[in-house]
């Protein structure tokens, strides 16, 4: 790879691999990738594939036992861990918020530690972003809030610091299907509209295609495919030919209601 095209890597992967203590196999072996600045790129796997220890290895959650990852020209070992993390929003199932903290602290609690001044201007702000008015919701707490409000606070949470990169672990798994089609359409929306990089795991391979400008499909621990949503769907890899299936079946169903 060129200097070029190394400068417009937000993240990569080079050699990684991950095996616990007296473990008999690896959960992650020889992992190599790169996520360039501006896409979305979508982990797609089956539970235990790996996926989710991937996404912890670019917020230093885990170090690998060898190989290296990359964040902004830097080995995610050679950051200090806190500054790291300050530089990366980070999205949960059910958003992960503070329960004794009102919605306006717990959007504005990275924006605090970082030290800005103006923090409520900025709470107001990505409130509306994610259609939360802040007349009606800062106050609130997490527990009066919906499950898909939740989310959007945390999604709010993550964009606060303005940071250049968000993980996203299975953010609308949670949520029923209604409230997760809206979010996932409102997201879609949100990325393209703030030009964000973003890496997020899911096993659903509906949302994998309406939200990734590529599509990374784990099986255990491996890297199987690469390809952008077009690709995948016209992939012959028997792994993405599985998850196709289920939109078949989800289809097939339908009809028969």
């Amino acid at each position: 790879m060129n200097d070029a095209a190394a400068n417009h890597q937000l993240v990569q992967f080079h050699n990684v691999n991950f095996t616990l203590p007296n473990a008999p196999e690896s959960i992650i072996s020889d992992l190599n990738l790169s996520v360039a600045k501006g896409e979305t790129l979508v982990l797609l796997g089956e539970s235990g594939s790996g996926k989710t220890t991937t996404l912890k290895f670019v917020n230093r959650l885990l170090v690998p036992t060898s190989g290296e990852v990359i964040v902004e020209g830097k080995s995610t070992t050679a950051w200090d861990p806190i500054a790291l993390r300050r530089r990366i929003g980070y999205v949960i199932q059910e958003g992960g918020l503070f329960p004794h903290f009102t919605i306006a602290r717990n959007v504005g609690v990275v924006p605090s530690l970082l030290g800005w001044d103006q923090i409520d201007a900025r709470v107001e702000e990505l409130l509306n972003l994610v259609g939360l008015p802040p007349e009606k919701f800062a106050a609130r707490y997490p527990r009066e809030l919906s499950g898909g409000q939740r989310q959007r606070v945390g999604v709010a949470r993550a964009l606060a610091a303005d940071p250049p990169l968000l993980l996203l672990d299975e953010p609308f798994g949670a949520l029923d299907p209604l409230t997760r089609a809206s979010l996932q359409r409102e997201f879609a929306d949100l990325s393209k509209r703030l030009g964000k990089t973003a890496i997020l795991v899911t096993h659903d391979v509906r949302e994998a295609l309406l939200l990734g400008s590529r599509i990374g499909l784990m099986h255990r621990g491996r890297l199987l495919l690469l390809e952008t949503p077009e690709r995948f769907l016209a992939s012959d890899n028997p792994q993405a030919h599985a998850y196709l299936d289920t939109l078949a079946l989800t289809a097939n169903a339908g009809e028969k209601r």
